[in-house]
């Protein structure tokens, strides 16, 4: 996977480590998410916060490759990963007690990608 391209070496690692992951685990979904990283950035995903509430069940694991947003209201606890969250988006969520993290945090913790959603 070319990420030459990426000026962020932050992004870079980011889709680096899930490549990694993704061959040692033998997992598709964490190639999958560091592919539609690779992408362009138009091509990524902006999901807000009412969304993630509508879909997402207590103790869901959601995965969101491009950004949160803080638009709506989080009444569900769950663990939410992204590439980078708003602050209002951060706000809400560490109010209303759900934990939020890099992708590859997420990836670490489950790298066969067990119970993850991914949202776009």
């Amino acid at each position: 996977m070319d990420v030459s391209n990426k000026v962020s070496r932050a992004l870079t690692q980011e889709i680096e480590t899930l490549a990694n992951i993704s061959r040692e685990s033998g997992s598709k979904l964490w190639r999958d998410i560091a592919e539609r990283l690779a992408s362009r950035r138009r091509g990524y995903a902006s999901v807000n916060l009412s969304k993630i509430d509508k879909y997402a069940k207590d103790g869901d694991i959601i995965v969101v490759p491009g950004y949160v947003l803080g638009v709506g209201k989080i009444s569900k606890k769950v663990t939410v990963g992204a590439y980078k969250f708003s602050k209002t988006a951060m706000e809400k969520l560490s109010n209303s007690g759900c934990a939020f993290m890099n992708i590859s945090e997420i990836a670490k913790d489950n790298p066969k990608g067990t119970n993850v959603k991914i949202m776009r």
